[in-house]
């Protein structure tokens, strides 16, 4: 089982998405914890480094995370538009 961490400034942008996104969001975090950083199961899911992921939620919108190695811990540190992604 792995902690999902989210950050303020994240939680204060996922307050601002659509409503459809924050549930595929719900079920991203779900499934981060329960089975850890990759989610090859997710669309254009892929890896930005040796620590860091993204995936579509949808067309438009991006969630990205990041995770130490030999750690249970995973801070999703993005989530908003595919247009404003770090990558």
């Amino acid at each position: 089982m792995y902690s999902v961490l989210v950050p303020r400034r994240v939680a204060k942008a996922i307050e601002k998405i659509p409503e459809p996104i924050r549930k595929e969001l719900v079920a991203l975090v779900e499934q981060l914890q329960e089975s850890g950083p990759i989610q090859s199961n997710w669309p254009n899911y892929g890896r930005l480094s040796a620590n860091r992921y993204h995936c579509h939620l949808s067309y438009s919108w991006v969630a990205c995370w990041y995770h130490e190695k030999e750690t249970v811990e995973i801070e999703v540190y993005y989530v908003g538009s595919r247009q404003n992604a770090p990558y």
